[in-house]
């Protein structure tokens, strides 16, 4: 029995679950790919000879030296994953108890959903996708440091007010992931835009932060009661900094045009340039790529498209931390 392993040129994208159209609408009109999908597998869609520097946001990872494995048996294939590194993730379309059996011989990593808060640790991740019975496209280098590009979390069915809250969870948790920057905690001032009904207040308040929650309706009656939470009725966009006083944390999953969440960010960023911000940026129809560069632009600022994201990118500024 034998094994061989064939390197191949270009790079790998694994789209977000029922988002791919979003993926290759991306590497086309902001990646300016002129070129099809030469392989498709499932949610993998390799280009033979691609090698962009700027990679898709809305890929929850990228193969960036991909290579194709063939084996006889499960044992060789993960002998031969060992080799290269420790970490392996799989994404699988096909062959499902096959790609089961692989995972188990290869050294252990966290699949399952993860309890809040988290660290996520910064080490490398591959990424190995079954074709066959008999052969894998693989990746030791990726883009993400997540087991196939992917976070989620045990959910709470009854206390949180809407399931907005995800997005936070992951949105911190990646930011730490990303800059090191530590969560909210009982000594943060934090300032949420458009609160209701409260779903981000409600993770905040239980890291111990005192939030100012700003929107036109009351959140649930629980967070109002509480503490650590004050409430304004007020359109928060037309809040000034002196309204809302002294903060450390901004946070907006706002129903709005970018273009107005872009304005709104850079008059807080004025008042404070070392404000920690998160944002969502909801897409209104098509995406217009020069407005999204420019939030990119801003310094100290990151770009993802979360696992709890839909047609919508978030964005974070934090100073990298030491």
């Amino acid at each position: 029995m034998s094994t061989s392993i064939k390197k191949l040129s270009g790079q790998a994208f694994l789209a977000f679950p029922d988002q791919a159209p979003l993926l290759l609408s991306e590497l086309s009109e902001r990646l300016k790919v002129n070129q099809q999908a030469s392989n498709i597998y499932g949610d993998l869609y390799y280009f033979h000879d691609l090698s962009l520097q700027n990679l898709p946001y809305w890929a929850r990872t990228c193969m960036l030296d991909p290579f194709i494995l063939h084996f006889d048996s499960i044992g060789q294939a993960a002998a031969e994953l060992k080799k290269i590194q420790r970490n392996w993730a799989p994404y699988q379309f096909t062959s499902f108890r096959r790609a089961q059996l692989i995972q188990e011989k290869l050294p252990y990593i966290n699949l399952k959903d993860r309890t809040f808060p988290v660290k996520i640790p910064d080490s490398a991740m591959g990424l190995y996708t079954l074709i066959d019975e008999h052969t894998l496209i693989a990746s030791a280098k990726t883009s993400s440091t997540l087991p196939a590009g992917k976070l989620t979390f045990i959910e709470d069915h009854e206390n949180p007010p809407s399931r907005a809250y995800l997005k936070i969870q992951e949105s911190l948790t990646m930011a730490n992931l990303l800059t090191g920057v530590e969560l909210p905690g009982t000594e943060s001032n934090c300032f949420e835009a458009g609160a209701c009904p409260g779903g981000w207040t409600w993770v905040l308040v239980s890291l111990g932060a005192k939030v100012f929650a700003v929107d036109r309706a009351e959140l649930a009656p629980e967070l109002m009661k509480n503490p650590l939470v004050k409430f304004q009725t007020h359109d928060a966009f037309t809040l000034t900094p002196e309204d809302v006083g002294p903060v450390e944390w901004i946070f907006s999953d706002v129903i709005c045009y970018p273009e107005r969440l872009l304005e709104w960010i850079k008059k807080w960023l004025s008042h404070n340039p070392n404000l920690k911000m998160i944002c969502t940026i909801k897409m209104q129809g098509n995406i217009n790529w020069p407005l999204i560069q420019e939030f990119a632009d801003i310094p100290n600022s990151k770009i993802l498209h979360l696992n709890y994201n839909k047609h919508e990118l978030t964005w974070i500024h934090t100073k990298k931390e030491n």
